[in-house]
């Protein structure tokens, strides 16, 4: 757990000074910090009241991921962190499909979405009815869908993955027939990966794409290497394969941060929504990001005062509430990443 009840402005200052990015949007002067210090300790004390708890994709503003958010990571960790908690009631500080996820592996709890604007392009791009008609396109084929869809879609489909497990997951699948949803650039990156290993296997994929990370290009990659020779470019599966195949390291927000950690690396290019680079400025100050910064208008639609607002006055919008059927179905995707996950982390066991 991350918070604690009360946080003065100078210890919120404390946290966040070292930010400099996505203009006024993410820079933080004790001012600042005076005025969100109040709606930040009445959250925490409702979550006490209420035994509830924020969890908080790593896109999110750095005022929620270091004050009230309980639990901060990628897809994969936060759908974890949901199964694990005792709280009854679960603020998604994410998108829509975050907290779906959350509410098929948690049914008898309460989850609610603070973000004004909790769509996807990506989760978006796909539906329930175009995987019906996919599965009839493609007979024999497993259906793989990226976590970043919504309830209705995973509830067509047959295996759920993660940016941080999709390819140990498509490895262990027993079928060498795959149709990889909704995103086309992680499925042309499965493809390269799969055959980088040596792993036979006939993927079929979506046309869906970030539109976060579907902006960055190769010639940015150039500009910087020539600018900043010792820089590290680190990017998102979500990127097309041209950035990919130059980055010096790809993975999911997690396996980005981990890298970023353990390498020698002083400076770091990173192709993935800004929110990551707020948490490397936090966290390892000592390490310089180069480049320019691209931030979700999803994510950031999430605010500390619409947290506050869905803890006192919750609407119906707000809460996220799935068919039993559909649940049920969704669940056993869902259910299928965490058996496959589990295979493969007791064979390299």
């Amino acid at each position: 757990m991350l918070t604690k009840t009360h946080i003065t402005p100078k210890e919120l200052y404390e946290k966040l000074k070292n930010i400099k990015i996505g203009g006024s949007v993410c820079q933080f002067s004790l001012k600042k910090c005076e005025e969100l210090t109040p709606i930040i300790n009445e959250i925490n004390e409702l979550k006490e009241e209420q035994n509830a708890i924020v969890l908080a994709h790593s896109y999110v503003s750095p005022e929620i991921l270091y004050s009230v958010a309980d639990f901060v990571g990628d897809s994969y960790e936060l759908s974890k962190n949901a199964v694990s908690t005792n709280a009854k009631k679960i603020v998604f500080a994410a998108v829509r499909f975050m907290g779906e996820t959350a509410q098929i592996l948690n049914p008898s709890k309460e989850v609610l979405i603070p973000g004004l604007l909790d769509g996807c392009t990506l989760a978006d791009s796909v539906t329930a009815k175009d995987v019906r008609r996919l599965r009839k396109e493609y007979p024999g084929y497993t259906f793989v869908c990226y976590i970043n869809t919504s309830a209705t879609v995973k509830a067509e489909c047959d295996v759920c993955v993660t940016s941080s497990n999709v390819y140990k997951i498509v490895t262990n699948i027993p079928n060498e027939k795959i149709y990889f949803l909704p995103d086309k650039f992680m499925g042309q990156n499965l493809i390269n990966e799969m055959k980088r290993r040596g792993v036979k296997k006939d993927i079929q994929y979506y046309h869906g794409a970030c539109y976060v990370h579907e902006e960055y290009d190769a010639e940015q990659i150039f500009r910087i290497r020539t600018e900043y020779p010792k820089a590290k470019i680190v990017s998102h599966p979500e990127c097309n394969t041209a950035v990919t195949r130059a980055s010096d390291f790809v993975g999911s927000t997690s396996q980005m941060l981990k890298y970023m950690r353990e390498t020698d690396a002083k400076e770091f290019l990173m192709l993935t929504e800004c929110g990551l680079s707020s948490r490397l400025q936090v966290e390892f100050p000592n390490k310089k990001l180069v480049g320019s910064c691209s931030l979700c208008r999803y994510m950031k639609s999430n605010t500390l005062y619409d947290i506050l607002r869905v803890l006192k006055h919750p609407t119906n919008r707000d809460r996220v509430v799935i068919d039993e059927t559909t649940r049920q179905k969704a669940l056993k995707c869902i259910q299928a990443m965490f058996k496959y996950a589990e295979a493969s982390s007791a064979a390299q066991g």
